[in-house]
């Protein structure tokens, strides 16, 4: 996503409260292989968070949570969702250093045009302490473009994506492949990625 005025961050401000309303709890279980990661009561920045539905999950088990999104409406959606502020955080304006635990990513780094992934990465990965686990989730493919919706997709193949990210000094990156769909109902391929900062 470039700007709030691009076609992607439009589709999501004006479908803010549809989108929120039509997430389902099918991370919930990539969710809790992260928080088993992580010591009790540990900081955590989600990236992305939509309706505010994971962070609501992080919250109630007594995790420290920042929930952001880059997009105003669908922080607004959160922060009705959590009772608390969400802050508007775009990618590229992530400037914390050694601030987090955890990173949660879950279906919107899947945004960023493929030429600001790794700038991106740097950037979270800066923002993690020492042992700190990030997770994010892509969809998978060959090239970048849009969805029959107008969003933009980076569609990364698992090598290119597995290249961007050890540029950087990760302790360990598990990839996972997997089957679903998403909020266009299309049969999608994803790639998770969990990393674990040196």
């Amino acid at each position: 996503m470039h700007g709030k005025d691009d076609p992607t961050s439009l589709f999501y401000s004006h479908n803010a409260a549809t989108y929120a309303a039509a997430l389902s709890d099918a991370s919930l279980k990539r969710l809790d292989a992260f928080l088993a990661g992580l010591s009790a009561g540990a900081t955590i920045l989600e990236l992305g968070c939509g309706s505010g539905r994971d962070s609501a999950v992080m919250i109630a088990r007594g995790f420290d949570v920042l929930p952001t999104d880059g997009i105003l409406e669908m922080a607004s959606e959160a922060s009705l969702r959590l009772s608390i502020p969400v802050p508007v955080l775009r990618f590229e304006d992530i400037d914390k250093v050694s601030a987090f635990d955890g990173i949660w990513a879950n279906a919107c780094l899947l945004h960023v045009p493929r030429s600001e992934l790794g700038g991106i990465l740097q950037k979270i990965h800066a923002a993690l302490r020492p042992g700190g686990v990030f997770y994010a989730s892509f969809k998978a493919g060959e090239t970048e473009g849009h969805d029959t919706l107008g969003r933009f997709f980076n569609y990364p193949s698992r090598d290119w994506l597995q290249l961007k990210y050890e540029v950087l000094p990760w302790k360990s990156i598990t990839m996972e492949e997997q089957s679903g769909s998403a909020y266009d109902r299309k049969p999608t391929e994803w790639l998770h990625v969990t990393a674990v900062k040196s």
